[in-house]
């Protein structure tokens, strides 16, 4: 089984509580003990399982030499084997090629991604791609094609940083060979089942052209042309190589699955739609060449089959594993060996060995055993509207243990912004909850997955009608009266940064404290130093966001930065002096001018990070702090330990 992955920019249940509901007490449960910071930031015992083409060996990533490195053993044993030996920095993508792995690895998150391979004794270690500043990625790891045992497909923006050209590359001696030259500056490329590169696209920075080709041998011709507003995103070719499967929303305001036509440039077949969320892809078995199912997300991960043999399999693991979510992945090439996640949002996950021929499963590993489900909150979906009428969904988190009445609450909105919260295990979620805050995550506009028309209505709205969402949440929470007023403060990272900025700084009278990571604060500076990949999307930004010469003013005036003189909540800044995304120098600026006003701010700078705390002891650091921060400032009463 082959899931798809969701596209970058592009689950409601009975379980939504009513407005009714959240006023009621929790059910009369027992405090949890105190958990310790470590054990919820901390690196994975085991996690990331993965099966070999061949389905004789099992990998994993787990840590060695303090950081998380990829092991390797027999399905038949019980003990692996380290085979990367980074004593830098965390490796978290890595893949089977054959016999070999294959992983990516960064310089202290500078996000110039290089690719190494090596041997499954841990040996004959190669640096593919040792370029420096050049950021690699794997396009088609041709596993599926034959003749292609020792190579992958990959771009790499070395010609010039603004745009990715493809390469074949040999796993074993790093022989190179360009593909396509790419004299016309094609941003992203597509290949069939065949390894051969079909598609292309380029944009103007608010249009996308796709260009097809029916051969190698062929020139690229346009097929169609789309505004960044639609969205047409190629998943797969059919199995006979003639059409594309695609995730849409021409002609529609949620993204359905739909077969296109390559020679008659049209849609033909709608696979699935779904009424009130966007359809994210599909998954489909390579062996079997059959399509699997589509997938999307409600308030949870939602699957539709399309495949009866799929469908079965799944039915069995859920009738397995009663009270969990679950996946199945990881398959080996006769698709007869699996990996099966479970978890939920009171466990992180749970792995398993499926072995689809005698129908039995093996555990694996738990990848936090050392936290317990008893001790972790719930997560609940909620709805709530905002003043102009839109509904705003959400997740709510309380304390374990608790009344739902007059509550500290931390207010988390997500990163992106063109991105969504989804249920599940979240460690900073459960790491607040088990300190006895509320915990609040909406779903602003602007938000990914509820259609074209929500998504657009965040559109010139940072700091704006998408800072108003999370306000208008925050005082449903205190009309429910599970917020105390005067013990509300807001935390997010990248987007959830600047949206933490926004709103001590436009709303200086609701939050009692801040917490702002890896946050955007001057939306000009932001402009100027976003990395040379995203160069060719610059008009995009523009129109999502602002000009920065036609729209200055509404700029200047949804910039933190520059109203730093509103700020009164004490403030803690963490960032990565590598970040790539965000600059250090947001981060900076705000911290300047709060300490030349003598209002309190906390300011950590990690050297070896980029966007996001990726090491081990930095995260620890970061969330000790944090926790001292809100202890202070927020008056939150922390779970008392349990009595032995």
């Amino acid at each position: 089984m082959k899931f798809m992955k969701k596209q970058t920019l592009w689950l409601l249940s009975v379980l939504l509580i009513t407005a009714s509901a959240c006023t009621s007490k929790t059910e009369k449960e027992e405090k949890p003990p105190l958990v310790a910071v470590e054990d919820f930031f901390k690196n994975s015992d085991k996690t990331g399982w993965q099966i070999s083409p061949d389905g004789e060996y099992i990998s994993y990533r787990s840590s060695h030499k303090g950081h998380m490195n990829v092991f390797v053993r027999k399905i038949s044993d019980t003990v692996g084997s380290p085979v990367t030996f980074d004593s830098v920095r965390n490796i978290s993508q890595y893949q089977w090629k054959g016999s070999r792995i294959l992983y990516l690895q960064d310089v202290g998150g500078d996000e110039n991604f290089q690719l190494f391979s090596v041997s499954i004794d841990g040996k004959d270690q190669k640096a593919l791609t040792p370029f420096p500043k050049v950021r690699t990625q794997i396009l088609n790891d041709l596993r599926y094609v034959p003749g292609k045992e020792k190579e992958v497909m990959i771009q790499m923006n070395k010609r010039d940083p603004r745009f990715f050209d493809p390469y074949s590359i040999n796993i074993e001696t790093g022989e190179m060979k360009e593909l396509y030259k790419n004299d016309k500056n094609f941003d992203s490329w597509y290949t069939d089942h065949n390894g051969v590169i079909r598609l292309a696209s380029k944009t103007d920075g608010v249009n996308i052209t796709l260009f097809h080709r029916a051969t190698e041998a062929d020139p690229f011709d346009s097929l169609l042309t789309t505004s960044y507003k639609e969205a047409f995103a190629p998943n797969f070719f059919t199995f006979d190589n003639k059409n594309i499967y695609v995730t849409s929303n021409i002609g529609r305001d949620k993204t359905a699955v739909v077969e296109y036509d390559l020679a008659a440039k049209k849609e033909v077949r709608e696979i699935y739609k779904n009424d009130e969320y966007d359809v994210d892809g599909l998954s489909y078995s390579p062996k079997r060449k059959v399509l699997e199912a589509a997938f999307y997300t409600s308030w949870k991960g939602e699957q539709h089959f399309i495949d009866k043999e799929a469908e079965a399999d799944y039915n069995k693991m859920k009738e397995k594993f009663k009270g969990y979510e679950i996946n199945i992945y990881g398959n080996n090439n006769d698709e007869d060996k699996f990996i099966v996640w479970t978890g939920n949002d009171k466990m992180p996950a749970k792995f398993y060995f499926y072995d689809k021929k005698t129908g039995e499963t093996k555990y694996l590993a738990t990848s936090r055993p050392w936290l317990k489900e008893e001790d972790m909150a719930t997560m609940k979906p909620i709805e709530y509207k905002s003043r102009d009428g839109l509904t705003i969904h959400g997740y709510l988190t309380l304390p374990k243990g608790v009344d739902a009445k007059d509550l500290p609450v931390i207010v988390n909105p997500h990163g992106g912004p063109w991105a969504r919260d989804q249920w599940g295990f979240n460690n900073e979620v459960q790491f607040l909850a088990n300190r006895g805050y509320a915990v609040l995550q909406m779903n602003f506009r602007g938000s990914t997955g509820y259609g074209k028309d929500f998504w657009l209505k965040g559109s010139r709205e940072w700091g704006r009608k998408m800072q108003d969402d999370i306000t208008d949440g925050v005082n449903w929470l205190i009309k429910e009266g599970i917020a105390d007023k005067k013990r509300v403060a807001i935390y997010g990272g990248s987007y959830g940064g600047y949206a933490t900025l926004a709103g001590v700084t436009f709303t200086p009278d609701v939050y009692a404290c801040a917490v702002d990571y890896v946050g955007v604060s001057n939306m000009f500076t932001f402009m100027n130093t976003i990395p040379p990949y995203w160069e060719p999307f610059k008009k995009q930004m523009y129109e999502l966001v602002g000009d920065p010469v036609k729209d200055s003013a509404m700029l200047a005036e949804v910039s933190p930065a520059l109203h730093v003189g509103n700020i009164k909540a004490p403030l803690f800044i963490a960032q990565g002096a590598n970040d790539p995304r965000v600059n250090k120098a947001e981060s900076d600026q705000v911290v300047d001018a709060l300490k030349k006003r003598g209002v309190e701010v906390e300011y950590m700078v990690k050297n070896d990070e980029g966007h996001g705390f990726a090491n081990e002891n930095n995260r620890i650091d970061f969330y000790k702090a944090m926790e001292k921060f809100f202890d202070k400032h927020l008056s939150g009463k922390p779970a008392e330990p349990k009595k032995q």
